[in-house]
């Protein structure tokens, strides 16, 4: 597939995304946020890093980006997208994702290899995975708290768009230990964790990560 990973001002990990979209075997176009195109790409992946500085909120500027106006109406339309960490905060603000991240409740930054459980492996982003198994990504963030408020909390649980949770102690203050979660058609995923970094052997904690990516091959096998 063509999948484009979107450069905001600050981004930090479209490299490290693009890399893994590679290794998943795809072809890989790097998008300019400043340009209103999806340049005819299959699937999205909004990257990590500290666009515009974090300044307002996370991702509250970056919501604004020409990209963003295409990348909305694509993912409305069945795209996949996969936000990861300030791409998950860009599609809160977006509205694509219900909720938001707030500061860590321990008012630090955490960096951290993390164990994760599967939750919902039905997603373009998550097919490669079997439902509750655990894998283990690095964690980086300051700003990684999901909250929102019960009602809809109760209704990720109960239609299963709770992606991935946190196993172990709550590194962020998540509610529910949250790390990630889909919209209704299950084609938008966001997710704090940094699957990215764990895709090669020679670097991070192993593997674990890889099947984010690899999962798209899997999807559009079956098309």
């Amino acid at each position: 597939m063509r999948v484009g990973v979107v450069t905001f001002p600050g981004s930090l990990d479209d490299v490290d995304a693009q890399r893994a979209a590679r290794i998943a075997g795809h072809d890989v176009v790097a998008l300019w946020h400043g340009e209103a195109t999806l340049s005819g790409v299959d699937a999205v992946i909004l990257p990590g890093g500290f666009s515009y500085g974090d300044y307002l909120r996370c991702g509250a500027i970056s919501r604004f980006s020409p990209v963003m106006g295409p990348l909305v109406e694509a993912a409305t339309d069945g795209m996949p997208v996969l936000g990861i960490c300030n791409g998950f905060q860009v599609l809160c603000e977006s509205h694509l994702l219900p909720g938001a991240l707030v500061r860590n409740d321990h008012q630090r930054f955490v960096c951290r290899d993390q164990t994760l459980e599967i939750r919902n492996a039905a997603t373009p982003w998550t097919a490669s995975y079997e439902p509750g198994q655990r894998v283990v990504v690095p964690l980086k963030n300051g700003e990684g708290s999901y909250v929102a408020d019960e009602a809809t909390l109760d209704v990720l649980e109960s239609e299963g768009r709770v992606v991935a949770t946190y196993v172990g102690a709550n590194p962020n203050g998540s509610l529910r230990a949250i790390a990630g979660i889909t919209n209704v058609a299950g084609n938008v995923v966001g997710l704090m964790p940094h699957p990215e970094h764990a895709v090669e052997d020679l670097c991070g904690p192993g593997t674990d990560g890889l099947g984010f990516f690899t999962s798209l091959t899997a999807v559009a096998a079956a098309l």
